[in-house]
């Protein structure tokens, strides 16, 4: 049994409170006319504190009592020589034991400034101030940041014991591991160790009392955030639009997901949220969908993610047509020029459309990727490998979009450049020939390119005898 302490508090307005004079300096803080810094009282007595200052006055009570409590009284009221003082007077009846903890008398309009007194009340039958369910309470432990097991006391000398599931007892050590009646069991440097089932037990007249506490460790790193589509969306005003913001995260991670797109005021989306695990990671799902779009939803749409102190976005552009579109010209003029011998020439002329077109290439008025292996269509382009004089002639590209009934043709000319040539060159010898004097001689040269050459004949005399 406890050796309990009382105290009655009656008629203290008496006690501290004797003198008036408002001297210059005084009542710069509340006073409170009791000096300790802790009472002991028993249940179901009466709490009686009053309180003086130069200010207007507020009480702060323990979060144990109620904010609309039928017990509790406050009398304001102007006091000293000149009513140039403020009083207040706080009674609590019955005080129960789940009121214990620190009250607080501090000015209204300055609320730093205040005085304070903890108040243990007393209850054989609750030796914690909490009583709690068959549900533990959950602790957070922080990196870097002690880890507290609240399970405060409602007298200063309980002998209290901390426990690790399932009988590891815990010895506070004035190191790590702390006691302190007002606050409970603080681990100033917790390790993974103390992840787990924790209580707090006390025993009383052959009683055991206890306070369960369940620790987790938050995890906050995100490891991965993906958008279904990040580069430009094209769509049609009237169809569907769903993206997908999926985010993965380490176990034990708690990760918000939130959404800002251009009609979000109107809400115009509708979002739905799922949660997977894998083998080693969390994985959490987000879609926010529109059913029918309109030229107001085009914008950015970007997908937020938190989890604790980090951060990560992603997002996308949205582009809303009217109706579909194909729009084909040359891109600049419809003669384009290759030279023979080029690795790779590409046909691109500019094409915009919506939806994506199909593509077909002719070279005079033939499938051209059928009539030549060197042919190949990368997208809308007409890639030509291993440029040669026989690609010259005419090019067209096909394109239609099937659906909507759209079709638009455009034909381009392509010359082929090639390196003028003469056929004799490549027969004719490197040593000159001789010829009688007087006689007549006729001298050929063919020559081939595209665009046709131009011949020049020159003349070089040899050289004097005796000069070569």
């Amino acid at each position: 049994m406890f050796d309990i302490l009382f105290v009655m508090i009656f008629g203290l307005s008496g006690r501290v409170l004797t003198k008036d004079t408002d001297t210059k300096g005084r009542f710069s803080s509340p006073v409170l006319d009791v000096t300790e810094k802790q009472l002991i009282i028993e249940r179901n007595q009466t709490l009686q504190l009053n309180c003086r200052g130069r200010w207007e006055l507020q009480w702060v009570l323990p979060s144990g009592v109620p904010k609309v409590y039928h017990g509790t009284q406050i009398e304001e009221t102007r006091c000293g020589r000149k009513t140039n003082q403020y009083c207040s007077r706080l009674a609590l009846s019955p005080a129960l034991a789940q009121h214990t903890g620190s009250y607080r008398c501090r000015y209204l309009q300055k609320q730093r400034k205040q005085a304070s007194v903890y108040v243990y009340i007393t209850d054989s039958q609750r030796p914690f101030v909490k009583i709690q369910s068959e549900i533990p309470d959950v602790v957070y432990m922080k990196e870097g940041e002690p880890l507290v097991f609240p399970c405060r006391v409602t007298h200063p000398n309980t002998n209290v014991s901390l426990v690790k599931f399932p009988l590891r007892v815990l010895a506070p050590d004035n190191r790590n591991i702390i006691w302190s009646s007002r606050q409970g069991f603080t681990i100033r440097s917790p390790t993974f160790f103390y992840i787990g089932l924790f209580s707090c037990e006390t025993l009383i007249n052959g009683v055991k009392y206890s306070n369960k506490f369940l620790t987790h460790r938050p995890v906050n790193k995100i490891l991965d955030v993906y958008l279904n589509s990040t580069s430009l969306l094209h769509t049609l005003q009237g169809e569907i639009l769903a993206l997908n913001c999926t985010v993965t995260a380490e176990w034990n991670s708690r990760v918000s997901i939130t959404w800002t797109y251009p009609q979000k005021a109107n809400g115009s989306a509708t979002i739905s949220r799922r949660i997977s695990r894998s083998r080693t990671n969390m994985l959490f799902y987000s879609v926010l969908t529109i059913p029918s779009l309109s030229k107001a939803d085009r914008g950015l749409y970007k997908c937020h993610v938190t989890s604790g102190p980090s951060k990560r976005d992603t997002n996308t552009t949205v582009i809303v047509y009217d109706q579909p579109f194909i729009r084909l010209k040359h891109r600049n003029s419809p003669v384009v020029q290759a030279f023979a011998g080029q690795k790779s020439f590409r046909l691109t002329p500019k094409l915009r459309a919506f939806p994506a077109p199909e593509v077909i290439w002719l070279k005079d008025g033939m499938v051209a990727a059928e009539r030549c292996s060197r042919y190949h269509v990368d997208g809308f382009s007409l890639i030509i490998r291993d440029v040669a004089e026989e690609d010259a002639g005419i090019y067209t590209i096909l394109t239609g979009i099937q659906q909507y009934g759209l079709f638009q043709n455009l034909t381009l000319t392509l010359v082929v450049n090639v390196k003028p040539q003469i056929g004799e060159k490549t027969v004719s010898s490197h040593q000159p020939g001789t010829v009688q004097r007087g006689s007549r001689q006729a001298l050929h040269c063919t020559s081939h390119g595209v665009p046709p050459p131009q011949i020049q004949w020159l003349w070089h005399p040899c050289p004097p005898k005796g000069l070569s």
